[in-house]
């Protein structure tokens, strides 16, 4: 800075600190990638179903002719790749990058457990290196042509939700919350953190919801009363879903056969998020 310096930049020409643009932070794309909506599936706390969501979310806009692929950023805890009967498979390269795996039906994905010798040896790394992880799957790998990517998340505030917010150029986020008091309380952290970083909510699925008796007919609130509308209203978030607690999605994780789950609770979720990303 000159020491004739008015600090009125609207009268001088000069090229300096005060007035030069901050430096992105986002990671570039692969060459070999063109991925137009990227939304990370965001969640408080850990055990609320976000893997569930992000796989549920995934299978419906892919329902709808859409190409559409999966990062996993949870490292220390992919679940993906099982979700979709894919824990056995081993992603390979080429000169241009990494290439993801597909599922059955067609949905790319890629996962630290798609790059492990044993998928059950425990990821013991340190935040940078794993938040370092998931920048390469976003610039190393060959997405191709890509219309939705979701990035499952890990839970919390911390390094890996903070990178990629930095590091990928996020549309929106969702948030899963289940129905206790306490995990609201939590998500309101999440809320507030996509607010700081200029991210927008698309919406909040509350998972295990309730459940259905077989026997009885009646709607049971296993974990207590819905506080889903009093957090959605209170940071005005209109787009709203209620998962239930359904035997099928469980076995369907476990089997890896998500892609052929019945799962109309997300339909009017899904189609609203997708019209409001192609406005």
């Amino acid at each position: 800075m000159d020491e004739t310096c008015t600090h009125d930049c609207s009268t001088c020409g000069a090229s300096c600190s005060s007035r030069q643009e901050p430096e992105s932070l986002l990671e570039p794309m692969n060459p070999n990638s063109d991925v137009r909506n990227v939304i990370a599936v965001v969640s408080g706390k850990g055990g609320v179903g976000k893997s569930l969501v992000t796989a549920l979310m995934a299978c419906k806009l892919h329902h709808g002719d859409n190409n559409v692929a999966i990062l996993d950023a949870d490292v220390t805890g992919p679940s993906i790749p099982k979700i979709f009967g894919l824990d056995d498979a081993r992603a390979e390269g080429s000169d241009a990058g990494i290439l993801p795996k597909l599922t059955d039906g067609g949905i790319e994905l890629m996962s630290v457990n798609l790059l492990l010798d044993d998928t059950g040896a425990p990821v013991i790394w340190r935040g940078p290196v794993i938040a370092g992880v998931v920048k390469q799957f976003w610039s190393e790998v060959c997405w191709g042509d890509v219309d939705y990517m979701f990035v499952d998340m890990p839970p919390g505030t911390g390094d890996v939700p903070l990178t990629v917010f930095q590091s990928l150029p996020i549309k929106g986020i969702i948030l899963v919350t289940s129905p206790q008091e306490l995990v609201g309380m939590i998500v309101e952290k999440a809320v507030r953190m996509a607010e700081m970083m200029n991210v927008p909510v698309l919406g909040i699925v509350e998972n295990m919801s309730y459940y259905d008796c077989p026997d009885c007919g009646s709607r049971h609130s296993i974990f207590g009363e819905s506080h889903l509308d009093e957090i959605a209203a209170r940071h005005g978030i209109l787009n709203v879903a209620r998962l239930p607690i359904d035997p099928a999605a469980a076995a369907a994780c476990d089997a890896g056969t998500i892609e052929r789950l019945d799962a109309p609770w997300l339909d009017a979720f899904a189609n609203t998020l997708a019209q409001a990303l192609n406005q």
